[in-house]
C-alpha cells in the first residue's frame, strides 16, 4: 500500500464532505430554480457538478494509491431557505469545513511522510481558497446592495455571469481542467 492506513482513513472520511457538498448544492439549485433565481440555480448546479468531480478525484486517488475507497452514506440536505443569503452563508460555511479538513489532511500527510498525497492535496488547498473567496464576495455584494427585488434581480444576474464564466472554462474551471 502506497498510502498509510491513517491517510486512507482521512481521505475516506473526506469523501463524506465532498458528497454532502454535491447534494447540498444540488438542493440549493433546486430551491433557487423554484424561487425564480435562474442565474443562481445555474451557478449552484455547476457547483454541484464541480463537487462531484472533486469527490471522484478523491475516490479514484484512494484506490490508485492502494487503498479502498468507501462510498459514504448520503444524508438528505437542507432544501428550504429563508433567503438567497441563507443559502450562500450555508455554502460558505460548508466550504470552510472542507478547507479545515483538507488542512488537517495536509498536516497528517507531512507527519506520515506521504509526499504523493501531500502533492495531491495542494490542488484542493488552492481550490478551497478560491471557493471561500468567491462565496465571501457574493455575500459582500448581497449585503452591499440589499435584499430588495431589484437588488435580488441584480444578484441573480451576477450568479448567471459566474455560471457562464465557469461553463466557458474561465477562471478556476480552466485551472482545474489543466490540473487533471
Amino acid at each position: 500500500m502506497i498510502i498509510t492506513k491513517k491517510v486512507e482513513k482521512a481521505l475516506n472520511e473526506h469523501l463524506q464532505l465532498e458528497i454532502n457538498a454535491q447534494y447540498s448544492y444540488l438542493s440549493v439549485a433546486s430551491w433557487c430554480e423554484r424561487e425564480g433565481y435562474e442565474g443562481a440555480a445555474q451557478f449552484f448546479y455547476g457547483q454541484s457538478s464541480e463537487e462531484n468531480t472533486h469527490f471522484m478525484k478523491f475516490f479514484s486517488y484512494i484506490n490508485e494509491m492502494g487503498g479502498h475507497a468507501l462510498v459514504p452514506e448520503l444524508k438528505k440536505p437542507k432544501y428550504e431557505f429563508k433567503s438567497i443569503v441563507e443559502a450562500v452563508e450555508m455554502a460558505l460555511s460548508h466550504e470552510q469545513k472542507v478547507t479545515k479538513a483538507i488542512y488537517e489532511m495536509a498536516a497528517l500527510t507531512k507527519k506520515e511522510s506521504d509526499h504523493a498525497t501531500e502533492i495531491f492535496l495542494n490542488f484542493f488547498i488552492d481550490e478551497q481558497k478560491e471557493e471561500e473567496v468567491q462565496f465571501k464576495r457574493i455575500l459582500d455584494k448581497i449585503k452591499l446592495i440589499g435584499g430588495g427585488p431589484q437588488s435580488l434581480y441584480y444578484i441573480d444576474k451576477e450568479f448567471e455571469k459566474l455560471a457562464n464564466a465557469a461553463a466557458a472554462g474561465g477562471g478556476k474551471k480552466k485551472k482545474e481542467k489543466t490540473a487533471e
